[in-house]
């Protein structure tokens, strides 16, 4: 990848977008990730206002630490970046007394796509304040490879910049664009369940192994041509890109046929 070039692309992207849109500049959620990281950066070369929000919901304390070093950073680097931080725990446990009590298993994937739905409410309320485009932070791999993102939650944006980008390769431009190295080593992971799992542990691959994945569907392979950690790779990411494409796909119309009208 010609990473300073794929990087210029971006911002000018980003700016000549939100131009043409009329806004004033974006808001983007950092979590100490380096998605969030990239993102934030890119937006803020744009010259245009940058917001970085901070949402922690019962948030470890390595994430937050990472985010707040980030968005000094930026501060520091871009006379164009905010910040604000708006720590969403209160509302999240209000929440939780307001709605049924269950034992389903699924509770806890529901209460973190829940955080996940809280953030873009967010988001999106400073966005409405300052006339801003919420800036979306997914990588290609989770966008388009195995869904991994919470629809109307980290979904739930004005614009992707990062989406076309391979994980890999989002590690390349961070490193271009001087991302803290505290967030480039940092093990991935959505935070969305309050504790120390990773994206890995979730998914049941790594970044790599899923980019390995998507390559091998674009060759049109099946998993009987690989066995061993593979075939297992292979399998787990049809799996997720085959139940997530609701995700991915736009939503449904039930188009009435014309006679009926």
């Amino acid at each position: 990848m010609q990473t300073e070039k794929v990087t210029q692309y971006i911002v000018d992207w980003l700016k000549d977008y939100a131009q043409n849109a009329n806004m004033n500049g974006f808001v983007v959620g950092v979590s100490g990730g380096i998605d969030s990281g990239v993102t934030s950066t890119l937006c803020a070369m744009t010259g245009m206002n940058t917001l970085c929000v901070e949402m922690p919901i019962h948030q470890a304390q390595s994430q937050v630490n990472r985010a707040q070093e980030h968005i000094a950073q930026l501060k520091e680097r871009f006379p164009n970046v905010s910040d604000a931080r708006v720590d969403l725990t209160p509302v999240f446990e209000e929440f939780k007394t307001e709605v049924p009590e269950t034992s389903l298993e699924t509770l806890d994937l529901s209460l973190a796509n829940t955080r996940a739905r809280l953030r873009m409410t967010t988001l999106y309320y400073f966005a409405g304040l300052h006339r801003y485009l919420v800036a979306g932070t997914g990588n290609k791999v989770e966008d388009f490879g195995v869904g991994f993102f919470t629809k109307y939650g980290d979904g739930g944006v004005d614009l992707s910049p990062i989406a076309d980008l391979l994980k890999s390769e989002v590690y390349e431009i961070g490193l271009f664009v001087k991302v803290p190295a505290s967030i480039q080593k940092a093990v991935p992971t959505d935070g969305l369940f309050g504790d120390s799992r990773s994206d890995e542990d979730q998914i049941g691959a790594s970044y790599d192994e899923l980019e390995w994945a998507m390559s091998m569907q674009d060759q049109g392979k099946k998993p009987e041509d690989f066995e061993g950690r593979e075939r297992e790779v292979y399998e787990i990411y049809l799996r997720l890109n085959r139940i997530n494409q609701h995700k991915v796909t736009p939503i449904p119309v039930c188009e009435i046929p014309p006679e009926f009208k």
